[in-house]
């Protein structure tokens, strides 16, 4: 009797240290091939400058994202010293996934290009709401609402009510300073959204055709 305590305690320690083992496993980090993405500016002139962005994607929480939308790939770099709240939130629902198979529900030229709703209709959002990062709301915020930024949206009558939707400004639009909370700012892909800004829209700003937000990874860059 006493041996098969025995044993099967030790059948019981095994199993302990195999879940372990596989929960640790689990959360370990996995980091993809080195990956380019080839991506226009302009210099002074006018003229187009050809620029190469490595990378690689990872299940590590990182200040970089790779945004895949139908019209190309946006990179963007956030900035939790300036928006920590809204940053941290992003990257939590990052984290999970969240952000898939979804569309841009908001497009407006010369101005923004909007998603993160789930529902596609601009009424939904996570179910965390946070505090908003801006002057208005009592919170220092010098991240201005220049071209390729990204803020979170939220509803006028509401400071704190921002979740998961946000924006990417199509050109600058500063008069938002002070009442959104601007988190980060793109570093490759502004032709992406160009392309997503210019599509035609109905009369609430909607595609005519769905703009697809296929996913948001983390990445690292990689030093050339």
């Amino acid at each position: 009797m006493k041996q098969n305590i025995i044993v099967f305690g030790s059948v019981v320690l095994v199993l302990v240290i195999v879940l372990i083992v596989a929960l640790l496993g689990g959360n370990k980090e996995t980091v993809s091939e080195v990956m380019e993405y080839v991506y226009n500016t302009y210099d002074e002139s006018g003229q187009i400058v050809k620029n190469t962005l490595k990378y690689q994607e990872t299940t590590a929480v990182t200040d970089v994202v790779k945004i895949d939308t139908s019209k190309g790939l946006i990179f963007v770099e956030l900035y939790p010293n300036i928006a920590p709240i809204t940053v941290k939130n992003f990257q939590s629902l990052v984290k999970s996934n969240y952000y898939k198979d979804m569309i841009f529900h908001r497009v407006i030229k010369d101005f923004m290009i909007q998603t993160g709703d789930p529902t596609g209709t601009g009424q939904g959002g996570s179910p965390n709401k946070i505090k908003g990062e801006f002057a208005s709301n009592g919170v220092e915020n010098n991240l201005s609402h220049k071209r390729g930024i990204i803020s979170m949206a939220r509803t006028s009558s509401n400071k704190d009510s921002a979740s998961s939707q946000f924006f990417i400004m199509h050109k600058d639009y500063l008069s938002l300073d002070g009442d959104y909370a601007a988190f980060g700012n793109t570093i490759a892909g502004l032709e992406v959204v160009d392309k997503i800004a210019t599509v035609k829209t109905n009369d609430n700003d909607k595609p005519l055709e769905d703009v697809k937000l296929n996913s948001i990874k983390f990445v690292y860059l990689v030093d050339e």
